[in-house]
């Protein structure tokens, strides 16, 4: 085994291989048994071509490569770039083959590709279900790419000593400890084009007082250090995807690197651009923001274009376009925006643009005030006051069964989370849980951040709080 590696970002294992081998079949198997997910987001699933998983303690990220198809056994260019994206992202590679099928002279392209790329790859045969098979999949070592590990993804077959092999050659993750927790660290995320990585040069030159930008722990990534109004911040861009032809697929992978953003931040500034309206993607990053419990603000840029237009079409009926007709256009796309991310109602929404250098003082004042607010800690004696209040106030009832809340607490920040005591957990109805959590943010606003609420079955002590 090679000396252990370590990483401040979760690594990456593609799955990769040509059509019909089973690479989606294994990657259902791994996320659907080790996805970190306990909660769904509604109308956020998360991507099938990602999903974070873990196996005996090693976090990591699982990409497939999935969805494209040939006519023939010639790799075409687009399965050509769809192998090179996932390569380029990843430390670790499983090729996966077809044991049942043998060996293909598309098998052959792919190995060959994936050897002269140096990554760390395992050789996995797929639907290896029977030891005739498994002679047969001997086959496999012309391809040069290790010894061939048979597995079946449909049965789950030595899928574990697959995974007992991959923790072998992927880094360790150890999470960076390296910036002060007054230091906020801001992601600028969001899908291709929506102008990051000039939000991120506008944010620099036209207000940084200190910059000194260091290695990323994301690839394409950089992390810059700078101040502003005195307050010390870490932005992390995600730049530099190139996109050389429009690529099938192409998007999953500039949302798996925004994933590594987020995971890294205190506040995720989620780009959407208005001339497009809010995508899919947009929703996938958000949500997974949300998720993630990080505070999130959804920053409408390229509004120069939107006021232009406006400014256009009025001159040709020989009109001006009022300050007013202008706030009209925000609150319209506002109004879409809460439509489209109604889980992400508590993210302020700020219009910017980063080409002309608009909007940028308000944006860097809400990210202070959501960072505040992400860190908010309420003294238990006054959140058990408005808890009180709250449900004297109403009656937190379902078809005949009462939810009694005892005591509350709040012991974590970023985000605020809250554990309430009650009478039977079971108890608890959705309706219930959005209703306090919107006494809360009334009380003490926490713009900006999702609330973490946990009800737990009140013992003698709690019940006696109250």
């Amino acid at each position: 085994m090679d000396a252990v590696r370590t990483t401040s970002r979760k690594p990456v294992v593609a799955i990769v291989g040509r059509p019909n081998v089973g690479k989606s079949t294994l990657f259902n198997r791994l996320a659907g048994r080790r996805i970190a997910v306990v909660e769904e987001t509604p109308g956020i699933t998360r991507d099938r071509l990602y999903a974070p998983c873990e196996w005996q303690g090693y976090p990591f990220d699982l990409i497939d490569t999935g969805g494209f198809s040939t006519g023939s056994e010639v790799m075409t260019e687009d399965v050509r770039r769809q192998v090179e994206f996932a390569i380029d992202e990843a430390d670790a590679i499983l090729f996966v083959v077809d044991g049942k099928e043998g060996l293909s002279p598309l098998d052959q392209e792919v190995a060959e590709l994936l050897r002269k790329t140096g990554k760390r790859l395992l050789l996995v045969v797929n639907k290896v279900d029977s030891k005739r098979r498994a002679e047969e999949a001997v086959e496999f070592y012309q391809l040069a790419a290790g010894d061939p590990i048979m597995i079946s993804a449909v049965h789950g077959q030595d899928v574990d000593l697959m995974l007992d092999q991959l923790i072998e050659i992927i880094p360790k993750y150890e999470p960076s400890e390296e910036v002060s927790e007054d230091v906020v660290r801001a992601a600028i995320v969001g899908r291709p084009n929506v102008g990051k990585s000039r939000l991120l040069n506008a944010l620099l030159q036209e207000e940084r007082a200190i910059v000194s930008e260091v290695p990323g722990t994301t690839r394409d990534s950089i992390d810059t250090p700078f101040e502003w109004g005195g307050r010390q911040f870490v932005l992390i861009d995600t730049a530099g995807i190139r996109r050389k032809r429009k690529v099938k697929g192409f998007e999953y992978y500039s949302v798996i690197r925004a994933f590594g953003a987020i995971e890294r931040c205190d506040v995720a500034l989620c780009l959407l651009d208005p001339n497009e309206g809010v995508t899919d993607q947009d929703k996938r990053i958000v949500g997974y923001a949300h998720e993630e419990g990080r505070a999130s603000i959804l920053v409408v840029n390229k509004w120069d274009l939107v006021k232009d237009r406006a400014r256009a079409d009025a001159e040709q009926d020989g009109r001006r376009v009022t300050a007013r007709q202008i706030k009209t256009l925000m609150a319209d796309f506002t109004a879409e925006v809460r439509r489209e991310l109604v889980f992400a109602e508590y993210a302020p929404v700020v219009f910017v643009s980063a080409l002309r250098a608009e909007g940028l003082s308000e944006l860097m004042e809400t990210v202070v005030d959501v960072a505040e607010q992400h860190s908010k800690r309420v003294p238990t004696a006054m959140l058990n006051q408005v808890t009180q209040e709250a449900t004297t106030a109403r009656s937190l009832s379902f078809r005949g069964r009462v939810l009694k809340v005892y005591y509350a607490t709040q012991p974590q920040v970023r985000p605020p989370t809250f554990v309430l005591f009650v009478n039977d957990p079971d108890y608890v109805h959705f309706s219930h849980r959005r209703y306090l959590e919107n006494v809360l943010r009334e009380k003490f606003s926490f713009e900006g951040s999702p609330l973490r609420m946990t009800f737990r079955e009140a013992k003698g002590k709690e019940r006696s709080e109250r």
